[in-house]
C-alpha cells in the first residue's frame, strides 16, 4: 500500500498549480492546459558540481549510461519505445542537478511517465557500454580542445569559481564532462555507486497537459509513489567566487576572445528584477548600449554580449566578445567603461524598452509547453515556491524607473575575472 501525498501549501482558489509532495520526497508540480499536447521536466538535485574530487565527469557517464536500458528493455528497445510513442526527449547534466525533459501528445502522458520511472529508477547499467561511454566523454573533451571559444569558457570558469580545498565534491570548476585526467580514474563501479544517490528526496517532477491534475497526480504516484529515497541525499555544494583576476591564454588564433565574470545579484534579492532590467539596457539587443557601442559606433567586435547567469543560488554576470587582436583592448575598455557608466542611470526610452522586453520574455515563455515547465522547475528549486506569470508580469511592470536608477546608484559592482585567449596579452 502507497502512503498517502501531502500538499506543499495550502489550496490557492487563483492558483492552477497543484502541489504535492509524496512521502519519498519527490513533489509534483502540475498544471492543466488545454491542448493536444503535454510537457514535463524532472529535476534531480544532482550535478557535475557532485562529482567525485579526483573523478569530474562521473555524474554525465551516469546519465548517459542511464539511457542504455532500463525497466525490461535494452537500449535499443527503450529508444524504439519512446519513438514509437513520438516523444520528444531533451535535458542533461548541470552543474546542480541532473534534469530529464519529455512532451508528447496527452494521450501517451501515461505510458511517457512510465518509461521516465523506468529511466530513474530501473536502468540497466550495462558494463558491456561503459567503456563505449568513457570514449565518447574523451572524444567530447578533445574536440572542446579545438575551439577556441570553449577552452576560455572551460578556463574562465575555473578560475572564477575554484573547486574548495577540502571536501569529497568537486565543486564547480570543470565541464561537466570531466577532465580527460579525471575520466582515467572513473570505473563502472564508481558510477554504479553513484546512481545510489540518484533517488527521490529533493527532486522535483513539472507537468504541463490537458489531463486534470488530479488524473496526473495519480499517474505520477503509480510511477514515481515507490521511487526509493536516495541512499546519500545530495546537497548543495558550496559555491566560491574569485573576483579581480585577469589570465592570458596564448593561442595562434587571428581572433582574440575575452571572457568576463561579475558578482551580480541572487534571484531571491529585491534587487533581481531592477538589476535584470539594467543588464536589459546594457546588452539586450541591437538598441542596447553595448551593442551600440562596441558594434554601430566603433566596429571593434562581431560579437559582445553580457548577461546574467544563475549558479547555485547566486547571480552573475557573464561577458563575452571576440575581436581581432589589434582591437582586443579597445573592445575590453569600452565594455568596462558601459559597465560603469550604467551606475549613472538609465534614460526613460532606454528602461521602458527594457521592461517591454522582459514583459514579453514572460509572456512568451508562459505560452510554451515546455518552457513552463521548466519555469515550474526551476521556481520550485530556486524560491521553494510556484510564480505564476500574470503575478511576474504585474511585479514587472510595477517596477518604475526610480526603482531601477536607485538601485544602480548604490550598485558596486566588484572588479570582473578576465581571461582572454589571442596572440598577445
Amino acid at each position: 500500500m502507497q502512503a498517502a501525498s501531502r500538499s506543499v501549501s495550502a489550496p490557492s482558489v487563483s492558483s492552477p498549480t497543484h502541489l504535492v509532495t509524496f512521502p519519498n520526497g519527490l513533489t509534483l508540480a502540475a498544471e492543466q492546459r488545454a491542448g493536444p499536447g503535454f510537457a514535463f521536466d524532472l529535476r534531480v538535485p544532482l550535478g557535475s558540481a557532485h562529482d567525485p574530487r579526483g573523478r569530474e565527469g562521473s555524474v554525465s557517464l551516469l546519465e548517459e549510461w542511464l539511457t542504455k536500458g532500463a525497466g525490461t528493455r535494452d537500449a535499443r528497445q527503450f529508444q524504439e519505445a519512446l519513438d514509437d510513442l513520438g516523444l520528444r526527449r531533451g535535458g542533461g547534466v548541470g552543474a546542480e542537478a541532473t534534469r530529464f525533459a519529455v512532451s508528447g501528445l496527452n494521450a501517451d502522458l501515461g505510458e511517457a511517465l512510465s518509461l521516465c520511472a523506468d529511466l530513474v529508477q530501473r536502468p540497466l547499467l550495462p558494463d558491456s557500454e561503459f567503456g563505449v561511454l568513457l570514449d565518447l566523454a574523451r572524444q567530447d573533451l578533445e574536440a572542446m580542445q579545438d575551439s577556441p571559444a570553449e577552452e576560455l569558457a572551460l578556463v574562465a570558469r575555473r578560475l572564477a569559481f575554484p573547486a574548495a580545498q577540502s571536501g569529497d565534491t568537486a565543486g564547480y570548476a570543470h565541464p561537466s564532462s570531466g577532465t580527460l585526467e579525471s575520466l582515467q580514474h572513473i570505473g563502472a563501479a564508481d558510477v554504479r555507486a553513484l546512481f545510489g544517490r540518484f533517488g527521490a528526496a529533493g527532486s522535483i517532477l513539472s507537468v504541463v497537459s490537458a489531463q486534470a491534475c488530479e488524473e496526473v497526480e495519480a499517474l505520477v504516484r503509480h510511477s514515481f509513489g515507490n521511487w526509493r529515497t536516495a541512499t546519500e541525499a545530495p546537497e548543495r555544494v558550496p559555491l566560491v567566487f574569485a573576483p579581480g583576476q585577469t589570465t592570458h591564454l596564448p593561442g595562434d588564433s587571428q581572433q582574440a576572445h575575452l571572457s568576463l565574470y561579475w558578482r551580480g545579484v541572487a534571484p531571491t534579492h529585491p534587487d533581481w528584477l531592477p538589476w535584470h532590467l539594467s543588464l536589459g539596457v546594457l546588452s539586450g539587443g541591437s538598441a542596447s548600449r553595448l551593442f551600440s557601442a562596441v558594434r554601430e559606433e566603433r566596429g571593434l567586435a562581431y560579437s559582445a554580449q553580457i548577461g546574467a547567469q544563475v549558479l547555485n543560488d547566486q547571480g552573475f554576470m557573464s561577458g563575452y566578445a571576440g575581436s581581432t587582436p589589434a582591437r582586443a583592448q579597445e573592445t575590453l575598455d569600452v565594455m568596462l567603461q558601459e559597465v560603469e557608466r550604467l551606475k549613472q542611470g538609465v534614460t526613460e526610452a532606454e528602461f521602458l524598452r527594457a521592461r517591454a522586453a522582459l514583459v514579453a520574455s514572460t509572456v512568451f515563455g508562459a505560452e510554451s509547453l515546455r518552457g513552463r515547465v521548466v519555469a515550474l522547475t526551476r521556481d520550485l528549486s530556486l524560491f521553494g515556491a510556484v510564480r505564476q506569470p500574470p503575478e511576474l508580469r504585474a511585479q514587472i511592470e510595477a517596477i518604475t524607473l526610480e526603482d531601477v536608477n536607485s538601485f544602480l546608484e548604490r550598485w558596486e559592482p566588484e572588479l570582473p575575472n578576465l581571461v582572454t585567449l589571442g596572440l598577445r596579452p
